[in-house]
């Protein structure tokens, strides 16, 4: 027995040691994996702290939202309800009234003198809208001081990274010969100026760089600032030079020109315009019949259809700097708060408002959710083609999820070119946005999901040319009706949409683009109508025929 009993101890004594030694073992493998998780969470935190760039893939990234926010008006909006018939008048082009733009031939108000008073540089930063607007600033500032026009110069965006130049963008020799009579421009400066550049206003402070230009400022703030420089160095470089002109009491023919530097001196290159043409034709023949194969050989139908172009401007960008919730809960709003800590050190605009204040005042943009609803109330079928004029949807496909379900026949440029057609433009993020701005201002219906410069750069530039069906959403209304969306009727939301006082989307050519309605239309588009009116009070436009 009591070798039995020393026996039975020593077997204890054994698997006791043997369970001290798995658990320090447990405690080791727990103790790495701990340690490695804790890694991967901090180390991408405290790198994208130091740089913005890479905070785009850090772990604070898109957050997968699939669940729909108005699951009323979703589940009521079916595939029988779209299949209905469309309303006969919306996809008709608004009616103008006998009104027509200016002739391009139109010449300057004045002489252009043979002499100026010295050379004007802009350096231009932001995307291709920003960039588009600073010029059409840059060629009338230089008409007001009788200055000589470097051609504008495009700075890198620190996001992007884009290196495209103006002649990447823009045809130059159009560009110069449209405005011959209106300013002299020169593509580079004279030898004896050539240290005026980039880098040399990169070093310090330069008494010929102006860098406090007011946004919007009067045409008698350059006049007064800027035109000594001129005469006394030769040279002048505005940088800042985004939004730096107002609109209000400029010289006669200013507003005239800039509207013209726009719509008829800014043309892309043959590279953006070719490619964006046959985009189009693919898309009028059915696009989602194209498939990029090995071959390269489309398949489409023999029968033309329409499309609606959608600029879903619904980036990362655009969620954080909105400052709006967009459903995700706390992850979601802690992520985009980061981001707007990185990008922009927390100062944006709608910073000051609650998350009901920036909603009632139409401030958020829409989700791509919020667009396909209100596309289905406006009466376009699930057998409409959308085009997506869009960088990258925050939220990634979860998120476009109920817009794909409602509107299958969606598409973008990536889709519908091949990748040797698209290899020009890679990592040319201005020329893709060209691509697109070419795209949408020749589709047969436009809208945009958000105000912004494209927004408002295309609703004056379809109504220049006379295109089609452009889409303008009342974005409070709309706000007040999705806030709503747990308790209104879809038949409600639907009539609110087409019969309410205040519209919630203004259809040109219900409303008439001059009429008198434009006391609900945006700045922008008050600003274009008075780009078409002459120095003497008349339309600049043809009202004759």
């Amino acid at each position: 027995m009591r070798r039995g009993i020393e026996g039975g101890s020593g077997l204890l004594d054994t698997v006791i040691l043997e369970m001290r030694k798995r658990t320090l073992w447990t405690q080791v493998v727990w103790n790495v994996i701990t340690a490695l998780a804790f890694l991967a969470v901090v180390t991408p935190v405290f790198i994208c702290v130091h740089d913005a760039i890479s905070w785009r893939s850090s772990f604070f990234n898109d957050w997968e939202v699939s669940k729909a926010r108005h699951p009323r008006l979703v589940d009521a909006i079916n595939v029988t309800r779209l299949k209905d018939a469309e309303p006969e008048d919306l996809w008709y082009p608004p009616d103008y009234h006998g009104w027509k733009k200016c002739p391009t031939h139109l010449k300057s108000s004045s002489t252009l003198p043979e002499k100026s008073n010295g050379y004007l540089q802009v350096f231009l930063d932001g995307g291709l809208n920003q960039q588009r607007m600073g010029i059409c600033d840059a060629v009338v500032i230089a008409k007001i001081l009788n200055a000589t026009l470097v051609l504008p110069h495009f700075d890198m965006n620190p996001v992007w990274r884009d290196p495209s130049i103006f002649a990447d963008v823009f045809d130059v020799d159009h560009f110069l010969d449209y405005l011959k009579n209106d300013v002299h421009i020169v593509l580079e400066l004279p030898g004896n100026l050539s240290w005026s550049s980039r880098e040399y206003y990169a070093t310090g402070v330069r008494v010929t760089r102006i860098k406090d230009a007011p946004s919007y400022s009067g045409h008698m703030w350059y006049i007064d600032r800027v035109l000594p420089i001129l005469q006394t160095h030769g040279v002048a470089a505005i940088a800042p030079f985004t939004h730096r002109l107002g609109y209000e009491g400029l010289p006669p023919g200013i507003q005239q020109l800039r509207c013209r530097v726009n719509f008829e001196a800014l043309r892309f290159v043959p590279k953006i315009t070719n490619l964006g043409d046959l985009i189009i034709q693919r898309l009028h023949l059915n696009s989602l019949e194209y498939r990029v194969r090995e071959s390269n050989v489309p398949r489409m139908r023999n029968r033309s259809s329409k499309f609606l172009a959608l600029h879903l401007r619904f980036d990362k960008d655009m969620a954080a700097h909105s400052t709006c919730d967009f459903g995700g809960g706390v992850a979601e709003r802690r992520s985009l708060a980061k981001y707007r800590q990185v990008m922009w050190q927390g100062g944006v605009p709608n910073i000051q408002y609650t998350k009901r204040e920036i909603r009632n005042l139409g401030k958020c943009p829409l989700t791509p959710e919020e667009v396909a609803i209100m596309l289905a109330a406006l009466g376009f079928d699930a057998d409409t083609h959308l085009y997506l004029a869009s960088y990258k949807v925050y939220g990634g496909e979860a998120r476009m999820a109920h817009l794909r379900k409602l509107f299958p026949n969606l598409s973008n440029k990536f889709t519908l070119a091949t990748a040797a057609e698209l290899e020009p433009f890679k990592d040319k993020s201005s020329q893709l946005a060209a691509l697109d701005y070419h795209v949408c201002l020749y589709s047969d219906a436009f809208i945009s999901a958000s105000r912004g410069n494209m927004h408002n750069a295309l609703l004056g530039h379809r109504a220049y040319e006379h295109r089609g069906t452009t889409i303008k959403p009342d974005m409070v209304l709309l706000q007040q009706l999705f806030a709503n969306s747990s308790f209104i009727e879809y038949e409600d939301f639907q009539d609110r949409i087409h019969a309410s006082p205040t519209k919630a989307v203004e259809l040109p050519h219900q409303l008439g683009i001059f009429s008198d309605v434009f006391g609900k239309y945006s700045v922008y588009e008050i600003r274009f109508v008075e780009a078409i009116t002459s120095a003497d009070g008349q339309p600049g436009w043809d009202a004759t025929q």
